[in-house]
């Protein structure tokens, strides 16, 4: 009897604790964590959705960069935080990939740490240099099937998305590419500017500008429709790649423990914010689309995405460190 009413206590404190938690949170300032460095699209879209949801809740949310290690150690950071809603990680699709990147992570990233919510997702775009000779990806595909060791496709470096967005294009399109890898994205953009090297496959808030500035030539999104920030740019589809679809997400992951109403109502406060008008418009201005699945959803999405990213790095011979 004394068990029972042990446990009887434990389970009404539990509940209790659950309770607080979904209606007094955030009772102080939330920090989110930006595993890369200030300036590209993953701490642009974070700070966009700090401040909304800063406006929402009248409590600080923030944003901090801690870089390195394609962004593991900004999430063991968070993995390792205490899991009371006060600390979130900013990931994206590079996360998806970490496991078939790294021999060992220095959390585990089956559990360690929980997708709570995708904020933003982006399409690809395959973008040559302004005075690239090739004005469509039919003329470019039929370079690189004639001769294979003409053409290059920059990147971020081995391992990075814009690597294995470009080792996809590879094996969608059955092209001949050699990668040629930089030391981070800005720089890769700035090779294909240059025409150093031949594409470059980057994220659409990445290759908008460029575009838009007269820098770089857009020859293919891989959305499922034509995005209206590039109206003139086919699909993958539209030029006989329909496997070529990958997208760029960005999400948030809380520490694992974190009490559930803490993340269902993190994710009721972002979906709430990517409603709003002006960022819906600021989002659509860079080719991006608001996101907001349930905590359940994300999960399974993630997990999804770990195992299609895991066949990408294996089918290009991408060895882990």
């Amino acid at each position: 009897m004394k068990t029972f009413r042990s446990l009887a206590i434990s389970a009404v404190l539990a509940a209790s604790n659950l309770a607080i938690a979904q209606t007094t949170w955030p009772d102080r300032p939330v920090r989110m964590i930006v595993p890369y460095s200030p300036g590209g699209t993953t701490d642009y879209t974070a700070r966009q959705i700090a401040q909304k949801l800063t406006e929402q809740t009248g409590k600080s949310f923030y944003v901090e960069n801690k870089v390195g290690a394609s962004g593991t150690i900004g999430s063991d950071l968070v993995a390792k935080a205490a899991p009371d809603g006060g600390t979130f990680l900013v990931n994206d699709t590079t996360y998806a990939m970490l496991p078939h990147l790294f021999k060992k992570l220095p959390w585990d990233h089956a559990s360690g740490l929980v997708p709570v919510t995708n904020m933003v997702d982006t399409p690809l775009v395959v973008v040559v240099g302004a005075n690239s000779p090739y004005k469509t990806m039919e003329e470019l595909a039929a370079a690189a099937r004639k001769d294979s060791n003409k053409l290059t496709f920059g990147s971020g470096g081995v391992g990075s998305s814009t690597h294995l967005g470009g080792e996809l294009l590879k094996q969608n399109g059955k092209l001949a590419l050699t990668h040629v890898p930089y030391k981070g994205a800005g720089e890769a953009m700035l090779g294909v500017v240059s025409g150093q090297v031949d594409v470059l496959v980057t994220a659409a808030p990445t290759a908008i500008p460029q575009v838009r500035g007269g820098k770089a030539r857009a020859l293919l999104v891989t959305s499922p429709q034509r995005l209206p920030a590039l109206p003139d740019v086919p699909t993958s589809t539209q030029v006989g790649m329909k496997d070529f679809t990958a997208t760029n997400w960005f999400g948030l992951a809380a520490p694992k423990g974190t009490p559930q109403p803490i993340l269902d109502k993190m994710q009721a406060e972002v979906k709430k914010a990517l409603s709003s008008p002006d960022l819906v418009k600021r989002l659509a201005d860079q080719g991006a689309t608001p996101g907001g699945m349930s905590v359940v959803e994300f999960q399974a999405f993630v997990r999804s995405q770990t195992d299609d990213w895991g066949k990408v790095v294996k089918s290009a011979g991408v060895q882990p460190e």
